[in-house]
């Protein structure tokens, strides 16, 4: 089983369930373990310093996600996901949050707009993937947070949650971050208009696009090889 490096793996009490789910929801999402792969508890516990416990709640987490099928008396395995669970997760996300962008071109709340500015600027600029994932979120952070509601928030954050975290680090020299800064930029011009209609559209486009990129990603790594043999 391949394995994210577990020293970026931050694991402090009392989120133990969710750094785990998060390590493992990443290795899943990467292509780092594939589809029917047995997942090791103990391995997964030693490269994390954690007991066993919190691997078992966490892949029982990912079991409610979809992404693991736990087994009585046999264990834990990546369930047989399709390209449409894949893409499915980003094109919902894309709709509640292009919801929320179409209500924060309307209320445009004071300071919205230049913080997303400086965002795109350092993302223009940034070269390191990891800062530009953290920028990235941050970007779709701030816009969720100008228009969702608290429950809509919550939704978001439920949804974002069983989505890759490191995207821009496994997409190098696809031509993905330069397609994403200029999707970017076209929700911001329609968020600095206040046309709701157009972020809406836009964030709608650009989570679309995204996930036909992890599908993508997924394929070249050789996810849904042993499917095609």
């Amino acid at each position: 089983m391949a394995k994210l490096d577990a020293a970026d793996v931050t694991v402090k009490r009392p989120n133990l369930k969710q750094e785990v789910a998060k390590y493992v929801r990443d290795l899943i999402l990467s292509g780092g373990a594939r589809p029917g792969q047995r997942l090791d508890q103990d391995r997964i516990a030693e490269e994390l310093g954690v007991s066993r416990l919190p691997v078992r709640e966490a892949l029982i987490t990912l079991e409610g996600e979809g992404l693991v099928e736990n087994v009585a008396r046999h264990g834990s395995y990546v369930a047989s996901l399709e390209p449409a669970d894949i893409s499915d997760q980003f094109e919902m996300y894309g709709l509640l949050s292009g919801l929320a962008a179409a209500r924060a071109a309307i209320a445009r709340p004071d300071g919205m707009v230049e913080q997303l500015e400086q965002i795109v600027a350092q993302m223009r600029v940034n070269t390191d993937p990891r800062e530009h994932d953290r920028l990235n979120f941050m970007f779709h952070q701030v816009i969720n947070k100008a228009g969702a509601s608290r429950r809509l928030v919550a939704v978001l954050r439920t949804l974002s949650g069983s989505m890759p975290t490191h995207f821009f680090e496994h997409h190098t020299g696809r031509g993905f971050r330069e397609q994403a800064l200029d999707e970017h930029d076209t929700i911001l011009e329609a968020l600095r208009n206040g046309d709701g209609q157009a972020a809406s559209t836009a964030l709608i486009e650009h989570f679309t696009h995204t996930g036909k990129e992890a599908v993508q990603m997924l394929r070249e790594n050789g996810f849904w090889d042993h499917e095609e043999s």
